[in-house]
C-alpha cells in the first residue's frame, strides 16, 4: 500500500518527467534556431534549469525524510515546483512563437 509520501514524490517524479521531455524539445528548437533566437532560448533554458535543479533537490529532501518529516518538507516543495510551473509556462510561450 502506498503511503502519502510514496504518492506525493511519483506526483513530483511525474511532473519532473514531463517538464524534462518538453526541456529536451526545446533544447533541439535552440540548436536549430538562428543566431537572434537562439541566446533567447538558451536564456529562457538556463532559467529553467535553475528551477529543475532546486525541484530536483527538494524532491531528494522529501524522499529522504523520516517520518511525518516529509509533510513539513511538502510546503517547501509545493512552493518550488510552483515556481517551477510559472518558469515552465513564460518558457512554454517563447517557444511556441
Amino acid at each position: 500500500m502506498a503511503t502519502k509520501r510514496d504518492e506525493y514524490v511519483g506526483k513530483l517524479k511525474s511532473q519532473l518527467d514531463q517538464w524534462n521531455a518538453e526541456m529536451a524539445k526545446w533544447e533541439g528548437q535552440a540548436a536549430k534556431a538562428q543566431a537572434s533566437m537562439r541566446a533567447e532560448y538558451e536564456k529562457q533554458l538556463a532559467a529553467i534549469r535553475q528551477h529543475k535543479n532546486q525541484a530536483t533537490e527538494q524532491l531528494r529532501k522529501v524522499q529522504a525524510a523520516s517520518g511525518d518529516a516529509w509533510m513539513e518538507l511538502q510546503r517547501g516543495a509545493d512552493e518550488v515546483w510552483a515556481a517551477m510551473r510559472k518558469a515552465f509556462e513564460k518558457a512554454s510561450t517563447q517557444f511556441k512563437k
